[in-house]
């Protein structure tokens, strides 16, 4: 298997209960196969976004996680990008899990704009196989990526709607910037910067 099948497969196991990636496969509510399909390849375009725009990496064993980030772009990049990725997920997600992935990308970037420098790099996402997970791979995933930002004097900055994964963020140099109630999932999330 290719490793950003296999990396994609475990982000899919990760994060499978993460409020917004339930919301995006709403669709697939009652298909536990078909939901874990669609995250599969969600993540897979994902990190194939982050090798042309940002960073990818790969656990040194790609079944067991990745992380994505997202550099910033110029506006005819972004706006590339970002047609390209609607239409792919409109061929992957449901009508349902469309609406609802536009919905909160719209008004977590607006409240996120608010508070984070128009320059910082982004962790879209990050994830572990849970049988892999309280060994230090996370941090090993997104060492490099911080070294280079620091080496770069470039904040960065992320989105969780998991509480019990702040304080892994903490200790990476992550601190809360703001929270907001995301009426879509009606859950809480977070959005935490690190200084370059």
């Amino acid at each position: 298997m290719m490793p950003l099948v296999e990396a994609s497969s475990a982000l899919a196991e990760s994060l499978m209960d993460d409020p917004f990636y339930r919301a995006l496969t709403d669709d697939f509510a009652t298909d536990l196969t078909a939901r874990k399909t669609a995250l599969s390849r969600y993540f897979h375009y994902s990190l194939a976004e982050a090798e042309r725009t940002g960073r990818c990496v790969l656990a040194p064993d790609p079944t067991l996680g990745a992380s994505a980030w997202l550099l910033p772009r110029s506006p005819e990049v972004d706006a590339r990008e970002s047609s390209a990725k609607s239409g792919y997920l409109a061929s992957i997600l449901g009508p349902r899990g469309m609406e609802n992935y536009h919905r909160i990308v719209r008004y977590m970037a607006a409240l996120a704009a608010q508070v984070i420098p128009h320059s910082a790099w982004y962790l879209s996402i990050v994830g572990v196989l849970p049988s892999a997970q309280g060994r230090g791979l996370g941090a090993t995933l997104l060492a490099g990526t911080l070294a280079e930002a620091s080496h770069a004097h470039a904040p960065c900055y992320l989105e969780t709607f998991t509480p019990r994964n702040l304080r892994f963020y903490e200790r990476l140099g992550f601190r809360q910037v703001a929270s907001h109630l995301e009426p879509t999932t009606s859950k809480e999330y977070v959005v935490m910067q690190r200084d370059g």
